[in-house]
């Protein structure tokens, strides 16, 4: 499944994307839906260029029959993402804890200047293997993240006004 989320911010691209950089912003994203808190496990920083690898677990509610066959406890995966802050640019691929031959997921983000603010375009895409219910499965990750991405914009607009 492609998906594409947009996003956007009254503050400048280039501070938006340190925001998504950096390890405060993960601490502040307890709550949001979907998602049980991120952990922060590794943060590595060359120049304009950051690593992250984060881990996630999904928490929503998930159909009886897709928990038939998928156990909702070990929905969990660790982002492995590149930030290029001098470009604006995010590279992602997600690694499963759990069930790696059924779930694949990677994609890029773009931050660009919009008048005054930033747009945020997360593309990516999302594979989940698993017999008449991958699809179903698919779309409540993509739920999942476009409610999450949504609800996570006050975060960063607080990250970024402490910046400042």
């Amino acid at each position: 499944m492609d998906f594409s989320v947009t996003q956007r911010y009254a503050a400048p691209a280039d501070a938006v994307a340190r925001a998504y950089a950096s390890r405060e912003l993960y601490g502040e994203l307890e709550g949001l839906p979907k998602l049980g808190p991120p952990e922060v496990l590794e943060r590595t920083v060359d120049a304009d260029v950051v690593r992250l690898q984060i881990r996630y677990r999904f928490i929503g509610d998930l159909s009886p029959a897709v928990t038939a066959v998928i156990d909702p406890a070990k929905l969990t995966w660790v982002e492995h993402s590149t930030h290029d802050l001098h470009r604006g640019s995010v590279t992602y691929r997600l690694v499963p804890d759990h069930y790696p031959d059924r779930l694949q997921s990677s994609g890029t983000c773009a931050i660009v200047p919009d008048g005054v603010g930033a747009v945020r375009t997360v593309r990516g895409r999302l594979k989940v293997r698993a017999l008449v219910v991958g699809g179903a499965v698919e779309r409540a990750i993509v739920s999942g993240l476009r409610e999450y991405l949504e609800a996570e914009a006050g975060a960063v607009a607080r990250i970024v006004s402490a910046a400042r």
